[in-house]
């Protein structure tokens, strides 16, 4: 995959973006250039390197936008699981999910085509001097789909909302939000603990922030959180009119959506598709239009590559995949990871977690699992996050490949060349059993170690994984453009995936803990200086992949397929997301 900064012209807007004193506690922009809706190419760069979101997809010149089509009835379907468990925003933990709740709520802001959080139902907002007070206005008239006034009263309730952890698993999203007012039926303020430049995209965004994602206090009251997790009311662009437990989702437009001509289709139909052959089979029989959720399955995309009536859309993405160990369980029980690298490498069961992780012959993984798209990992940070990525942490990892080393470990923990090692079960979904068949595969081809498959639907997967139901998971975070949702979500002690729904009294913590990591996670979440904050995401970063958090696998492509009957504008073109409110019959 080639690097995203190898285009000498997007190296150098980047560089510029960066020059900047980050002392400046607002980053060297005055706050009549922060305020909404919109904002200028220099002050969004400016911004976003501030914050370390700059990427080099914000440098991209984007194509003139296509006329759009009105009409039609999309047919899609949606890969990673054989359900949509949920489409309610406290509860969504998976992309898959939120790639459909998009579609049906709003957000104060909206992330665009440029990665840039845009105005949604905010009209604008303004930012006080030292960057504690933003102030939205919010757009009047605006409606939810069951005739509900917006107000901003709603806002007050979907933040309350949110910060119960007993309600949502994104509460801690709001740790640095001292307080929302209400300052008119159409104007909130929120005032913060310290400046936070990813506000807008971390916070309010309605689809990758999801703390802020606002929901419906008549709907929510009338309905109960049950059905309301199924069929949502919001403002977005369409209506859930139909949603069955593995049958799928029916989406209708809202014809009062406050974004005028938007959206184009009439009605989208969404079937979660688990198995690789009806896939590609529906897609090529025109059945399908448009495959959503997590990537199609690696081994059908030179297929439709070939196919000149389907569309493969390829670009860097965010997130990581990993292996995950169970340190509650032998042969690589773990008690604490609090001890220093040299007393845990003395430990049989870390000796073994360590050779796991050495034994990965990433660059074998990503060849036979990706055909080659992706990029070996050593930790959760990728090099979507721009500034952040650590590019030499591949050849300083402990977790580099090292097939004598890795034995060695094993060896010394009892099992010369795999003798003894007990036969492992690996976790995973029907859209991960092929990738994670390489891995068991590999195993045995460097440690002559047995490693079965436990193929569960990716819902089953979360709740196992959840509860450290499992010896290995193979699972990953498809992530946004902060490293916020590496570190915060994957990588504290509290983190929302971290054995949150473990026996805590047989397990004082999940897959991982260290106080020294937790303690820096928590510090780089509110530093506005840009070195600083770099350092402490990458100091955390090489301790989650010395101390083997995870073993980390690699960083993923994003891969959109569609048929060619469909107009998917550029501007519509975002990692993670589907933004079918643009999307048209050709």
């Amino acid at each position: 995959m080639t690097h995203p900064f190898s285009d000498p012209k997007i190296r150098a807007d980047f560089d510029d973006a960066h020059d900047f004193d980050p002392a400046d506690p607002m980053f060297g922009l005055h706050r009549s250039e922060l305020s909404g809706p919109a904002m200028g190419r220099r002050t969004v760069l400016r911004l976003l390197a501030a914050s370390g979101l700059l990427t080099a997809a914000h440098l991209v010149t984007r194509s003139s936008p296509v006329q759009a089509a009105s009409g039609g009835h999309l047919r899609a379907a949606w890969t990673g699981s054989g359900e949509i468990a949920t489409l309610d925003p406290a509860r969504i933990n998976q992309v898959l999910q939120f790639q459909i709740a998009s579609q049906v709520l709003g957000g104060l802001t909206h992330i665009n085509g440029d990665l840039v959080a845009e105005g949604d139902l905010a009209r604008d907002w303004t930012v006080s001097d030292d960057g504690l007070e933003w102030t939205f206005n919010l757009h009047e008239g605006v409606t939810f789909h069951n005739g509900d006034a917006f107000t901003a009263d709603d806002v007050l309730f979907t933040v309350e909302r949110s910060r119960d952890p007993n309600k949502s698993i994104h509460s801690r999203v709001l740790s640095n939000v001292a307080d929302v007012q209400k300052l008119g039926d159409h104007t909130v303020k929120f005032v913060l603990l310290a400046p936070q430049a990813s506000f807008l995209v971390k916070t309010l965004e309605r689809a990758s922030g999801r703390a802020v994602t606002i929901v419906s206090r008549g709907a929510l009251a009338e309905m109960g959180p049950a059905q309301y997790g199924l069929t949502p009311v919001g403002t977005g662009p369409f209506r859930c009119t139909f949603h069955e437990l593995g049958q799928g989702v029916v989406l209708e437009r809202n014809e009062n959506y406050h974004r005028e001509g938007r959206p184009h289709l009439d009605k989208v139909t969404i079937t979660p598709v688990s198995d690789p052959e009806p896939l590609a089979a529906a897609l090529e029989a025109g059945d399908v239009d448009l495959i959503g959720g997590n990537n199609p399955p690696p081994e059908l995309l030179d297929r439709f590559i070939a196919d000149p009536e389907i569309e493969v859309d390829i670009t860097a993405d965010v997130g990581f995949q990993a292996v995950w160990i169970n340190p509650h369980r032998e042969p690589f029980r773990t008690e604490s990871f609090d001890k220093p690298i040299e007393e845990l490498m003395k430990e049989k069961g870390f000796m073994v977690r360590m050779a796991l992780a050495k034994g990965l012959d990433r660059d074998r993984y990503i060849k036979q699992a990706w055909f080659g798209r992706g990029l070996p990992a050593y930790g959760s940070i990728n090099p979507a996050m721009g500034y952040f990525f650590d590019g030499d942490l591949g050849e300083d990892s402990p977790q580099k490949f090292d097939v004598e080393v890795a034995r060695k470990l094993l060896a010394d923990a009892g099992y010369p060349d795999g003798e003894g090692f007990p036969t492992l079960k690996l976790l995973c979904s029907p859209t991960t059993r092929r990738d994670a068949q390489v891995v068991a595969g590999i195993y045995k081809r460097t440690l002559n170690i047995n490693v079965e498959l436990e193929t569960k639907d990716g819902t089953v997967v979360l709740q196992d994984f959840l509860a450290m139901n499992f010896d290995l998971g193979r699972l990953g975070s498809g992530g946004d453009f902060d490293p916020d949702d590496a570190i915060v979500d994957w990588m504290q002690t509290d983190s929302k995936f971290n054995g949150l729904k473990r026996d805590k009294e047989k397990m004082p913590f999940g897959y991982w803990s260290n106080k020294e990591a937790d303690e820096l996670i928590d510090l780089q979440r509110l530093e506005t200086d840009l070195e600083k904050r770099k350092a402490m995401v990458q100091k955390a970063n090489r301790l989650t992949s010395e101390k083997v958090a995870c073993a980390f696998l690699h960083h993923p492509a994003s891969v959109l397929v569609y048929r060619k009957t469909i107009n998917y504008p550029a501007a519509a073109r975002i990692p993670g997301l589907v933004e079918l409110d643009q999307v048209s019959f050709a």
